[in-house]
């Protein structure tokens, strides 16, 4: 996790977000970063080469299996999350505004059944709109600085689909204070948007990152219920 980088590495992070964001261009850091790799996973902080375990934890419990449902992969980064669904039987659409990221992920699973695209998460496509049955957020809203944050968190809400679940995981803060990033972690009251924006929290829980235990996770799933 970002946490357990060189700090030279986080540094140059936050230069290239703190750029990004005096251009009005909040999200344009993420491609750069994916050039400057050269294809070296290693120089991706938040690429482990393997799908999140909170991710295969609750496919366990919850999704058993996908077939005949529509999932979305928001920020997929180089594709394990969206290759683990697919796995469990999901129709897969995975995007990341990173061409460099979804040309990677291409080019990893070149047989995948995952369509890997390049969308921005600030200009949702409009076919997009509630149209899947399970959408995974994973660490992209905490990465966007809190002046895009209702937009982002709208975005994010608008594809889940009648009778869907979004899966959220995400730096958590308990101060409603601005925090230094990025990433910059989570309110409740900016959580609770989620549910002013029609969705109901069905499960909540807390993680302690086990390499800073002043550093705290939530894994959250929210429902759209249907309207009778």
């Amino acid at each position: 996790m970002f946490e357990q980088q060189p700090e030279h590495v986080r540094l140059h992070i936050k230069e290239l977000a703190t750029q990004a964001s005096e251009k009005s261009e909040p999200s344009a850091w993420f491609d750069v970063l994916y050039v400057e790799a050269k294809g070296d996973a290693a120089q991706i902080p938040w690429a482990k080469l393997a799908p999140h375990p909170y991710l295969q934890d609750w496919l366990t419990t919850h999704a058993s299996s996908g077939e005949g449902l529509k999932a979305l992969v928001i920020g997929c980064g180089l594709g394990d999350d969206a290759e683990a669904l697919a796995k469990r039987g999901f129709e897969v659409t995975a995007f990341d505004i990173s061409p460099t990221a979804i040309a990677w992920c291409q080019q990893r699973f070149p047989d995948s059944t995952v369509n890997y695209v390049v969308a921005d998460l600030l200009a949702i496509p409009s076919q997009w709109h509630l149209a899947f049955d399970l959408v995974f957020e994973c660490r992209n809203i905490q990465a966007l600085p809190l002046n895009v944050r209702s937009k982002v968190i709208s975005s994010v809400a608008s594809v889940v689909a009648t009778d869907g679940t979004l899966l959220v995981i995400t730096r958590f803060r308990e101060t409603e204070a601005e925090p230094s990033g990025p990433p910059w972690a989570l309110s409740n009251s900016e959580l609770a948007q989620f549910e002013n924006l029609g969705l109901h929290q069905r499960e909540r829980l807390l993680f302690l990152a086990s390499e800073q235990i002043d550093v705290k996770h939530l894994q959250i799933e929210y429902h759209r219920n249907r309207i009778i």
